[in-house]
């Protein structure tokens, strides 16, 4: 990524990673990512907003390079995560001078991670400032967006929000600036979906705690700097409200056809009713866009056949992962097959505690399902759409 000045005085220094395609060993990146970094020049001072991913640490030197400073005093450290703070043992070493700004708890983190020594460090309180001349830093701290000790800076006088992972979206792109499209509304929502819908009510603490500022820009640590906010904090606010949508995500795997006949007839049933069904071959699906349907959906359905006692490992993971991402669904349901017996309807409930959701009996059939059992399917989707018309969902 080359030098970019967003406002005078103000440049991005990280860089794009263009072909990386998983992130944490577990979320799929289909467009790349990037991890940025801002200069901030001052009239007295230089500060440095994050720094990158270690395996781009050569770009970001290359780029305080180029871009003339001799020094910097300042790097803030808004989120100790290594996409974020990988680089900074190198910044620190080519720019003996610096200080590490940032709070307590991501202090002792970045101690613990990176050994980074104690002398370096300058801690900060939630609301303190930071002049660095004609430029005016405020430290906002939104813990649990997304980890304990993240917090955000705030630049007075261009009304510019660093956000790192707060608003980001990985997605890899030329644009310095955000166009508000289909791609990367979809970007940013699954970004949402995947590390931030954990922490929906905590986001509404901190998106209200934001709300005092006068926002033009957000330049996040992934994705492109928002010159219109409005987009961004208004997609935000409908993600964590509580509001749900009438639409059912179903995330299903079938061995030999039983759990499938089920899962056709379901939604066959559903759509009958004018409701809206988004269904997953787990075998086969991307992780991130069946998080991305969690984010709105009234109701979710786990389909598995039984593997000797219990469900089939790729329903675990989907029911674990629907548990730990704790989406706003009002309902939730379990069906599946069986040949002898077993557990596979307890298994899934009892590793998905974190999943706020009613829970409807489960919907489990012997063996290839009949007329009778394709008639309680039907009268599942009856259920479900008695209930979301109670919430006042359906159209």
């Amino acid at each position: 990524m080359a030098i970019r000045e967003i406002v005078k005085g103000v440049h991005s220094v990280g860089a794009i990673d263009w072909d990386r395609r998983i992130f944490d060993e577990l979320i799929p990146l289909p467009d790349g990512t990037s991890y940025n970094s801002y200069l901030i020049k001052g009239s007295d001072k230089t500060a440095l907003i994050d720094t990158v991913d270690p395996t781009k640490t050569g770009e970001l030197l290359a780029n305080l390079k180029k871009s003339g400073i001799k020094r910097i005093d300042y790097v803030i450290a808004n989120h100790a995560e290594q996409d974020h703070s990988g680089s900074l043992p190198d910044v620190l070493k080519a720019y003996p001078e610096a200080k590490v700004v940032t709070n307590e708890k991501c202090k002792s983190f970045l101690t613990d991670l990176l050994h980074i020594a104690e002398s370096r460090f300058q801690v900060v309180k939630d609301g303190e400032i930071l002049s660095l001349g004609n430029k005016t830093l405020e430290f906002i701290f939104t813990p649990w967006v997304h980890w304990p000790e993240t917090l955000v800076t705030y630049l007075h006088e261009d009304k510019m929000l660093f956000s790192c992972d707060f608003f980001g979206s990985h997605l890899a792109t030329d644009d310095l600036f955000a166009c508000c499209d289909t791609k990367l509304y979809e970007g940013a929502k699954r970004y949402y979906a995947e590390i931030m819908m954990p922490f929906r009510k905590l986001i509404q603490v901190n998106l209200k705690k934001l709300g005092k500022y006068r926002i033009a820009y957000i330049a996040p640590s992934h994705g492109p700097v928002y010159n219109k906010p409005e987009f961004i904090i208004d997609a935000y606010g409908e993600w964590v409200s509580d509001d749900v949508k009438p639409q059912v995500v179903i995330a299903y795997v079938s061995m030999h056809g039983s759990t499938d006949v089920m899962v056709k007839r379901l939604v066959a049933s559903l759509e009958k009713h004018g409701m809206k069904v988004v269904s997953f071959n787990l075998p086969k699906a991307d992780i991130g866009e069946l998080a991305i349907e969690l984010v709105d959906a009234s109701t979710i359905v786990i389909a598995s056949p039984t593997v000797l006692t219990g469900p089939h490992p790729a329903a675990i993971s989907a029911a674990y992962l629907a548990s730990a991402l704790r989406p706003k669904a009002k309902f939730a349901a379990i069906i599946g097959s069986y040949g002898w017996g077993g557990q596979m309807a307890e298994i899934l409930k009892s590793v998905m505690p974190g999943l706020q959701a009613e829970l409807l009996p489960p919907l489990l059939v012997k063996g290839l399902p009949r007329e009778a059992d394709l008639k309680a399917i039907d009268a599942l989707a009856e259920v479900i759409v008695e209930k979301n018309k109670a919430l006042k969902l359906t159209k």
